[in-house]
C-alpha cells in the first residue's frame, strides 16, 4: 500500500488517498476513476510530499512512555480496587438485586456494595433513578 497526496487542479483541494501501488494510480488514472471528492474534477495530480523516515530512538522513547503511562494508570486501578475491597461489601452476581433491596426498601447498610452486572441491568437500575456506576476491574496479575 501506498499513501499520495494528491491535488485537485481545478479547486485546489489537497488530499490524501491510499493505492495498492504505484503503478495502481497510473491504472485508475488513465481509467479516469480518480476524481476530487469535493468538486468532482477528475484534474487530480500527485502533490509534492516528504517521504517517512522511521525513526526507531523516537519509536522506542514513545514505546517506553506508553509502557509508563499503562503501568501507572494500571496501578491507579488497583488502589482503587483495594479501596473498593475494604470499604464496600461483595454481592457479586447479586448486585442488581441488592441494589434494589436498599433503593426500595430502605435497607440500611455499614456499607456500600460492589459487585456485577449486566449492562441491561445497570440501564434498568439508571431508569429506576438507582445510581450505580461501571468501574473497569483488572485482576491482579499474581493471581
Amino acid at each position: 500500500m501506498i499513501k499520495y497526496n494528491l491535488l485537485c487542479k481545478k479547486c485546489d483541494l489537497s488530499f490524501d488517498s491510499w493505492f495498492a501501488s504505484s503503478k495502481e494510480f497510473d491504472k485508475l488514472k488513465k481509467k479516469k476513476m480518480i476524481n476530487c471528492h469535493s468538486c468532482g474534477s477528475l484534474q487530480v495530480e500527485k502533490n509534492l510530499m516528504a517521504p517517512k523516515l522511521i525513526n526507531k530512538t523516537l519509536i522506542y522513547k514513545n514505546e517506553k512512555k506508553d509502557l509508563l503511562r499503562h503501568q501507572k494508570i494500571r496501578k491507579k486501578m488497583s488502589e482503587y480496587q483495594k479501596f473498593i475491597k475494604n470499604n464496600f461489601d461483595y454481592v457479586g452476581e447479586n448486585f442488581a438485586y441488592e441494589a434494589r433491596s436498599i433503593h426500595y426498601n430502605n435497607k440500611n447498610r455499614k456499607k456500600g456494595i460492589y459487585g456485577t452486572a449486566s449492562k441491561k441491568d445497570l440501564k434498568e437500575l439508571k431508569e429506576e433513578g438507582i445510581d450505580a456506576q461501571l468501574i473497569p476491574w483488572v485482576e491482579n496479575e499474581n493471581n
